[in-house]
């Protein structure tokens, strides 16, 4: 469905190309400080149109507070979030009813929705979405302070230094993916709760929600599977629960610890390329040749830290709220 988190839920809607994405937060305490100007830091950063291999095409992305906002405070009733859709060419995507995209959700969304399903721009299905998720992150990050919430990108294509594959990829009308850190300070042991609810469950579960995210580990992810328990174990060296490591990523039992909370995800790269691809035409009945035209990400990596802060912090602030009630 489209709603997540027992507490602090987030409903999201909208398509691509449609007049307006939005979310609706449900749960968000009264008495919070909140104008449009809060969310153009993480917005900007989310925006195409501002780096090498970003799409070129740019929203303005202004938030329209449409309730749940007087005075510039929240008011304890469902708060949504809209944002208009503007800079829109609907027409490069009529082909893909019949000739799916590679790596796309075109074919599994006409089987889902039996065919209604919006096929502009991705529809539901696109990335234009997660602009009302990281509007949402700006909400939950004032929930969750002094908790600080900071994602970067670690490498592209396998490298630190992915300026040169990247023109490359941009010549050769391709695409890249990357490898992305997200790193809270501050979190206060005792989050999350054992098995179904663990911290690691529900931070993927929302993570995974993302579109182009494939893979996540915590702390030292993969490879504690080449570790000795002696290796992997962080030892306490304080009171307070600090470890000397900590490869357990801050989590413990599914419960954080309060060492930082550490975890890395794997974007692939954009599935919309210039370059020539085999797919097959359910109009014609045959395999056909695709090139792909718009404006698309030669490598969505590049937006990605803000997207995966604010899942991260709408998960730590349902956990939050669901620890005072417990």
């Amino acid at each position: 469905m489209n709603s997540f988190g027992s507490f602090f839920r987030v409903s999201i809607f909208g398509e691509s190309h449609g007049p307006n994405v939005g979310i609706t937060v449900d749960g968000c305490p009264p008495g919070i400080p909140l104008t449009e100007a809060d969310f153009e830091a993480d917005l900007g950063r989310r925006q195409g149109g501002n780096v090498r291999g970003a799409t070129p095409r740019k929203e303005a992305d202004t938030p329209r507070l449409v309730s749940g906002v007087f005075d510039g405070h929240t008011t304890g009733a469902p708060l949504t979030i809209l944002f208009e859709n503007s800079n829109t060419i609907s027409s490069d995507y009529s082909r893909f009813l019949d000739v799916p995209r590679p790596g796309h959700a075109d074919f599994t969304a006409r089987k889902k929705f039996r065919g209604f399903a919006d096929y502009r721009g991705g529809g539901h299905f696109s990335g234009r979405i997660t602009v009302a998720l990281v509007a949402a992150g700006v909400i939950a990050k004032k929930i969750i302070a002094p908790m600080q919430v900071e994602a970067s990108i670690l490498e592209i294509a396998g490298t630190q230094d992915w300026t040169e594959v990247l023109e490359q990829a941009i010549r050769e009308g391709d695409s890249l993916g990357g490898i992305v850190e997200c790193v809270v300070h501050q979190v206060p042991a005792g989050l999350g709760e054992p098995f179904f609810n663990s911290v690691e469950s529900v931070l993927s579960h929302m993570v995974f929600s993302i579109p182009a995210i494939k893979g996540i580990e915590f702390g030292a992810g993969f490879d504690a599977a080449y570790m000795r328990g002696s290796e992997h174990n962080d030892c306490y060296v304080s009171a307070n629960g600090k470890t000397r490591t900590n490869h357990a990523g801050g989590i413990i039992g599914g419960i954080t610890n309060g060492n930082p909370l550490v975890f890395r995800v794997a974007v692939k790269p954009t599935s919309s390329i210039g370059r020539p691809q085999k797919t097959f035409d359910f109009g014609a009945r045959k395999q056909t040749i695709l090139e792909v035209p718009g404006r698309h990400d030669a490598c969505i990596t590049l937006r990605m830290p803000p997207v995966i802060e604010a899942a991260t912090a709408l998960v730590l602030a349902d956990l939050l709220m669901l620890s005072t009630v417990r």
